[in-house]
């Protein structure tokens, strides 16, 4: 996933911003991380560079 990307996304639970925690990187690419709701504390996984943002 490109850094750039965090800029427009956001939770699908409730549309708030997202924190990302990042675990492994290469590059300008997040391979592994967590990305987290400012809002409603809901954490959504990257595994090899893909963003898992399937509602709960």
């Amino acid at each position: 996933m490109k850094k750039d990307l965090l800029e427009i996304l956001c939770c699908p639970t409730c549309k708030g911003s997202l924190d990302i925690k990042i675990s492994k990187e290469e590059k300008a690419e997040i391979i592994e991380g967590i990305l987290k709701c400012k809002i409603c504390n809901c954490n959504y996984t990257i595994k090899d560079g893909i963003p898992n943002l399937l509602p709960k």
